[in-house]
């Protein structure tokens, strides 16, 4: 009996038909009109994204103006540019992505539009955001495709125009929006959201001076009622967005929902990305069959016609298929790893933070806090109490004063500055005082740890103290 003939057990043949068979399916050739088109649509989103930035002076006030930024670990080499050169480079963002949406010199213009917007997000964690996360993954995703083959610039140029692309860049982007999705509404499954209604209690009670809605929201049941509505959403929605026959209103309540949190929230370009993203999941040929329906006639006879057929693969064409397939898979397994992260830290992530960001925990969370340095020289006993305004501007210290990694990383700044000036050497201390979701006020940082002796890792940080729900230290799960 060979390993394959064991019940319950799949054997490495089993395991390869398997392979074989998921491979196949998604080798098979759809229509690239779908991917031409999210090209198109976000390329022109991401260039009017640049062009905002440029116009309401937030490249200034994000990058030039902070004379100190606090960095990701690992990436505490990445810099600003002069200011002169942010000025430059979002000018130079704002072309490639309308060079991406055209389908112009994608191969040079992709990448480099990918490799500038992802510094931009580097160069100060204070500036993250989940939709500047996820314009990043969309821009890498696109720039490793064949999106410019059809309805571009591109395209004309060489006059070959695809018709197809394998099935697997639609089924990869179609998982990518629905880990947004999916996560998102996982991270509102806590007693917060569904049963206190928090932090959307909070938030809605500062727009009860709205036109027409905001009497409404000062009533009690619209806090929760929006709280449940919300978490069904980000659960359900691409569950129907699957299903043919609902897709249609689906989507109409994908545009609804995106249009009030964009009403109601100060949320940037999110809402606009999340909508255009939904698209993925109507069948591939949507633009063409929209197109043709409003040329109609001959002009739709000429909006379905393409290029031949993709040839037949060659041997090393099935290797490099194997291999991009493999690639993708890695891929996925990243994005959902990323915001399971959490699990082993333990205790609330809402709280310490610690698999917070990239997770997309969108709106979990109001934190609101005060945090003053201590800071003490080794020699003489001398102390002095520093208040973060000394480095940060007004969004940096808002950003930093609930983020225990950011009080961290800025206790060493302030070590590194005392010491230059000669007031060295020094312990740091932070008297850190935050309320999470309407909380009672607690400390965050445990104020007897010299936090300038601390290192920055990936690890549990045992200088955060527990939360106001959480049980002592000993008791929490390792």
């Amino acid at each position: 009996m060979t390993t394959t003939d064991l019940p319950g057990r799949a054997g490495p043949r089993a395991l390869a038909a398997a392979w074989s068979r998921a491979a196949a399916a998604l080798s098979r050739p759809v229509d690239i009109a779908w991917l031409a088109a999210f090209r198109a649509l976000f390329g022109l989103t991401m260039c009017v994204s640049m062009a905002r930035f440029i116009a309401y002076g937030w490249i200034d006030q994000l990058f030039v103006k902070p004379s100190f930024h606090f960095k990701y670990w690992g990436f505490a080499w990445v810099e600003p540019l002069s200011p002169a050169g942010m000025h430059a480079l979002f000018w130079a963002l704002a072309a490639l992505a309308l060079a991406v949406s055209l389908g112009f010199l994608f191969r040079v213009a992709a990448p480099l539009f990918f490799v500038g917007f992802t510094y931009l997000g580097l160069i100060d964690v204070t500036t993250y955001l989940n939709h500047y996360y996820l314009a990043s993954l969309l821009a890498l995703l696109l720039a490793v495709s064949p999106a410019h083959r059809a309805w571009s610039i591109d395209a004309l140029l060489a006059r070959r125009h695809a018709r197809s692309v394998p099935a697997a860049w639609h089924h990869l982007l179609r998982f990518q929006v629905g880990v947004v999705y999916t996560f998102a509404g996982i991270a509102k499954a806590h007693a917060d959201w569904l049963l206190h209604a928090q932090p959307l209690r909070i938030w809605l009670g500062s727009r009860t001076d709205m036109p027409v809605l905001g009497p409404l929201f000062a009533l009690p049941w619209a806090a929760p009622l929006m709280s449940w509505a919300g978490f069904l959403f980000d659960t359900g929605i691409v569950w129907l967005l699957l299903i043919r026959r609902v897709r249609p209103f689906a989507y109409a309540v994908v545009i609804v929902f995106h249009t009030v949190t964009r009403a109601l929230f100060p949320i940037g370009m999110f809402p606009v990305i999340m909508v255009l993203s939904a698209l993925v999941f109507f069948p591939a040929d949507w633009p063409r069959r929209l197109l043709a329906r409003a040329l109609r006639g001959a002009g739709a006879q000429a909006a379905r016609e393409g290029g031949p057929d993709p040839s037949p693969a060659t041997p090393s064409a099935r290797r490099l298929r194997a291999l991009g397939l493999a690639l993708g898979a890695a891929y996925c397994a990243v994005q959902l790893a990323m915001p399971l992260r959490f699990l082993a830290y333990g205790g609330n992530v809402r709280w310490h933070e610690q698999g917070m960001r990239f997770s997309w925990r969108v709106m979990v969370r109001e934190k609101n806090g005060s945090v003053t340095f201590v800071v003490r020289n080794k020699q003489t006993g001398r102390t002095w109490h520093v208040s973060p305004r000394a480095y940060l501007t007004r969004l940096q210290e808002r950003e930093m004063a609930g983020q225990p990694d950011l009080i961290l990383q800025l206790a060493r700044h302030i070590r590194e500055d005392f010491e230059r000036r000669g007031r060295g050497p020094v312990e740091v201390r932070a008297d850190a005082l935050v309320s999470l979701n309407g909380r009672r006020i607690a400390r965050l940082i445990d104020p007897a740890v010299d936090l300038a002796s601390v290192r920055d890792g990936i690890g549990r940080a045992s200088y955060v103290l527990p939360g106001p729900d959480e049980p002592p230290p000993h008791l929490r799960p390792l």
